[in-house]
């Protein structure tokens, strides 16, 4: 099979996660190649509009005439289902989540709604329109709270608001990149992130930032975070956290793989803030080593991926072969 597939990577894109896109998209074509598939990287401009982006797109998927499309496309346009109604409506398979299931994971309000629906705990929040002219009246709420913007990635236009005189920065901040903005109360406890590969938990990670808080620079600054692979949690502490991110990602209807993130709360409560359809993917990402603890590394896990999505909605246990 792979001797003759033909897989082409989509990264970049019309979104502010288009650099990181691009690292995860190399990566990914790489990895496939080294697996011994014709792949092939598609970078996006970022310069287009969503549609032109989208026709731009298109016509390049009709040239390539793909066996599958492997989605390394993060942020707007690549994780919030028009790249993945666009592959649905000229016939071609593709990696991960379905339209629907994207859209839910990119809307932070639509998606907070799902796992409240299905019993899962998230933090205390509103949400507010970007036109609101003066911040709402938070009677009874603690400080800090966090200020994102309901539809972006990787701690865009995100601010940790430690008084009441930090709110309107904040909200303006956010309002720079959606219409609908979230506040919520700050959780205390520690940053895990549990991962999802063909419907089963993967080992947790435990985000440790030298700073406050784990915001876009300590995302992306080499140094600023530390990763613990496997958490170092009591079994029934990881338990809970892989149990809330397996029923988070399946309150999305989401497929292949995800990544939620969420605090362990000093109570000892998993507290699911999102979950990311389309994670960094990055032979340093987080769902790469979480899949390594189980003996799957980088380029089989992105070979296991096109796998799936051209076994359709089939999924192969990433255990089969361990």
């Amino acid at each position: 099979m792979s001797s003759a597939a033909n897989v082409l990577v989509l990264m970049g894109g019309p979104s502010p996660e288009h650099a990181v896109s691009l690292k995860s998209g190399q990566g990914i074509t790489d990895a496939l190649t080294r697996r011994g598939w014709r792949a092939t990287a598609l970078a996006i401009p970022q310069t287009l509009g969503v549609e032109e982006a989208a026709g731009w797109t298109e016509q390049a998927l009709h040239r390539a005439n793909p066996e599958v499309a492997f989605v390394a496309l993060h942020g707007p346009f690549g994780e919030d289902g028009t790249i993945q109604a666009l592959c649905e409506r000229l016939h071609v398979p593709y990696t991960g989540s379905q339209t629907a299931a994207s859209r839910l994971g990119m809307d932070k309000v639509a998606s907070r709604e799902r796992f409240i629906a299905a019993g899962i705990t998230v933090p205390r929040w509103l949400s507010v329109t970007a036109a609101l002219r003066r911040p709402p009246a938070l009677t009874g709420w603690r400080y800090p709270l966090i200020v994102k913007p309901s539809n972006q990635g990787s701690s865009i236009g995100v601010s940790k608001v430690t008084q009441p005189s930090e709110l309107e920065p904040a909200l303006a901040a956010a309002a720079q990149y959606s219409t609908t903005l979230l506040i919520e109360e700050f959780v205390q406890g520690r940053e895990v992130t549990a991962g999802v590969l063909a419907e089963r938990a993967l080992p947790v990670v435990e985000i440790v930032p030298k700073g406050s808080w784990f915001d876009f620079k300590a995302k992306y600054t080499q140094g600023l975070t530390e990763y613990r692979v496997p958490a170092e949690l009591p079994p029934a502490q990881a338990s809970a956290v892989q149990d809330a991110g397996l029923r988070a990602h399946q309150a999305l209807g989401c497929r292949h793989f995800s990544r939620a993130d969420m605090i362990l709360s000093q109570a000892g409560t998993p507290v699911v803030l999102e979950v990311n359809t389309i994670p960094g993917f990055t032979p340093t990402s987080l769902l790469p080593k979480a899949a390594a603890c189980i003996g799957i590394g980088y380029d089989e896990l992105c070979e296991r991926i096109v796998l799936m999505a051209l076994a359709g909605n089939r999924s192969l246990s990433p255990l089969e072969k361990h």
